[in-house]
C-alpha cells in the first residue's frame, strides 16, 4: 500500500478529506500528519481518524535532522503540504525528489509567495477585481510557491463575491481535485 504523509498548520479540512478519500479506496493510506502548530485542529482531526499526529518545532525541522529522520523511517511515497505555512527545508526536498507537493489557493504565478496564504490570497483576489481564481497543485522547492505546476483548476468570480465566497469556491476545488491528483501521482507510470 502506498504511503502518504501530510504537513499542515491549521484546521486540516484538506487533510481530513485526503485521509477519508484514501481510506475508502484502500489503495494508499495517510500514515502521519505533521504540524508545526501545537494547537492546530489538524492534529485532533488526525487522531480522530486514527492517523499518527506529530507536532514539531523549528529546531527539529530546520536545525537538526529529527523530522527528516522520522520521514526517512516512515518511507512515504508522497509528502503532501495542505495548508502548511513554513518554507520546506532543502534537505527534505532533496531526500524525497519529486515527492513533495503543495496546494496553493490561487492560480500561480499570481498571488504566490511569502505571506500569500488563505484569506490573504482571497482578499487580494477580490481587491484586484479578478474575474477568476482557482487552485494550483505544484511540486515544492526551496522557494514559496515556485515549484513546477502539476495541475490547476479555475472558478469564476463575480463582482458581488466576497473573500469568504471565493474561499468557499476554492475549498470545493481543493476537496474535489487534491485527492485525485495525489492518486494520479502515486500511480503514474514511470517513463
Amino acid at each position: 500500500m502506498k504511503r502518504i504523509i501530510i504537513f499542515a498548520s491549521g484546521s486540516g479540512t484538506n487533510a481530513e478529506n485526503i485521509i477519508k478519500y484514501f481510506h475508502e479506496r484502500k489503495i494508499a493510506e495517510v500514515t502521519h500528519v505533521f504540524s508545526n502548530n501545537l494547537r492546530a485542529k489538524v492534529l485532533k482531526r488526525a487522531h480522530a481518524l486514527k492517523v499518527k499526529a506529530l507536532h514539531f518545532d523549528k529546531e527539529s525541522f530546520y536545525d537538526t535532522n529529527e523530522v527528516l529522520n522520522i520521514l526517512k523511517d516512515a518511507k512515504p511515497d508522497i509528502i503532501v503540504l495542505a495548508g502548511f505555512l513554513w518554507i520546506f527545508p532543502k534537505k527534505i526536498i532533496e531526500s524525497f525528489p519529486d515527492k513533495v507537493i503543495n496546494v496553493h489557493p490561487a492560480l500561480l504565478p499570481k498571488y504566490g509567495g511569502k505571506g500569500m496564504y488563505g484569506h490573504h490570497v482571497h482578499e487580494a483576489v477580490v481587491r484586484n477585481k479578478e474575474k477568476e481564481s482557482g487552485i494550483t497543485i505544484h511540486y515544492v522547492n526551496e522557494h514559496y510557491d515556485e515549484g513546477a505546476i502539476i495541475f490547476q483548476a479555475k472558478t469564476s468570480i463575480s463582482e458581488e463575491d466576497s473573500a469568504e465566497d471565493v474561499a468557499q469556491a476554492i475549498h470545493q476545488l481543493e476537496y474535489k481535485h487534491f485527492p485525485t491528483v495525489i492518486e494520479e501521482l502515486l500511480f503514474a507510470e514511470k517513463k
